[in-house]
């Protein structure tokens, strides 16, 4: 079962949209220019948030602000008639709420748009000309000065460019990279050279096992043990998981709460009877007639999956080459004598061989 619980409240901000001052959530008008909160603004989270208790705001538990349908003035969630203009709120237009907030950009400055200063990102107003500062993590525009009446401008501080990346260079890095990759297959897998071989030498080698039921034992295994498992024993691990939401209030604040619920997990400890190798029977041959063992085996025995290998080695102008075939049948072509075609990668490994 889901479990859910307050840990406090946070102040949001709000843009004015007139003149892009940073306004405090509780604000009910712009503390720049003094023009008042549009009904559509949306508040955002602060780059300094800080948890507050409900008890140190009030107004966070109070449900969604509402505009005054008559002025449009922003009124606190319980209140009756408009602050403004005394008209009945019921006319009016609760904010929304209930939205997930994402946490704000949280960079060490803030520049002024106006004259380039560096201010904390804590900071809504210039320390040095009083301007409203951007939000942080939103781009300055480029910075002017206006010169003095009778006075002499002062020169204009060059914006810093935004820097771009080198696409050229990257798109030189990856062709080079690219050309590598091309390079390395065509030496792995195209034929550079041609050599005819003789064959000089063949070699064959075969495993047989024989296997046989023995018991294994698993412990703490993931998840159920299998039908045919015995003495099983399993228990259930449950852990708590856990997420933090920040919740828009629609009045300037925003819930923070944390959401948990369980997850189970079930291990077992379990024994259970499997096919095991006790034993590999190994033949081998310098001839072109591969052998297998037949071992006798007794009852709960069986014999498992052979194994082989094939190696024909030749002798060329490029000195001695060996090549191993992918089947028995393959591998009865190779006669002593026989001359075969070779075709050779960049690094001297066969690619293929023909007649």
């Amino acid at each position: 079962m889901a479990r859910k619980q307050t840990l406090g409240y946070v102040e949001l901000e709000w843009i004015c949209p007139n003149c892009n001052s940073r306004n405090k959530g509780r604000d009910k008008t712009c503390a720049s220019c003094g023009a008042p909160q549009p009904e559509n603004v949306k508040f955002e989270r602060a780059a300094d948030e800080k948890l507050i208790a409900a008890a140190e705001a009030k107004a966070a538990v109070v449900g969604p602000d509402i505009h005054c349908g008559f002025c449009g003035t922003r009124n606190p969630g319980n209140a009756v008639t408009c602050s403004q203009c005394g008209g009945d709120l019921k006319e009016g237009q609760a904010r929304a709420a209930g939205q997930e907030l994402a946490a704000a950009a949280k960079p060490t400055v803030v520049t002024c748009t106006n004259c380039g200063t560096e201010n904390p990102s804590t900071q809504t107003m210039c320390q040095k000309c009083g301007s409203p500062l951007p939000r942080a993590g939103q781009a300055a525009a480029p910075v002017s000065f206006s010169a003095p009446m009778g006075g002499t401008a002062a020169p204009s501080a060059p914006a810093k460019p935004a820097k771009k990346p080198n696409w050229l260079l990257l798109g030189g890095i990856a062709g080079v990279l690219l050309l590598c990759c091309v390079v390395g297959l065509f030496a792995f897998l195209f034929p550079s050279s041609s050599v005819q071989a003789t064959v000089t030498d063949v070699y064959w080698q075969t495993s047989v096992p024989v296997q046989e039921q023995r018991e294994a034992h698993y412990s703490n295994e993931q998840g159920s043990p299998p039908g045919d498992a015995y003495n099983v024993s399993c228990h259930t691990e449950t852990t708590s998981v856990c997420e933090q939401k920040t919740i828009d209030k629609g009045n300037g604040y925003a819930e923070v709460v944390e959401e948990c619920h369980d997850e189970s997990t079930d291990y077992c400890s379990y024994d259970v009877k499997e096919w095991q190798t006790i034993q590999t029977y190994p033949l081998e041959g310098y001839d072109l007639f591969p052998q297998y063992a037949s071992p006798d085996i007794f009852s709960g025995q069986r014999l498992g999956s052979a194994s082989e290998t094939f190696t024909v080695t030749f002798d060329s102008d490029k000195g001695v080459l060996s090549y191993n075939p992918g089947s028995a049948g393959e591998f009865q072509q190779f006669d002593f004598g026989s001359v075969w075609t070779i075709k050779l990668n960049a690094l001297g490994g066969i690619v293929s061989v023909g007649r």
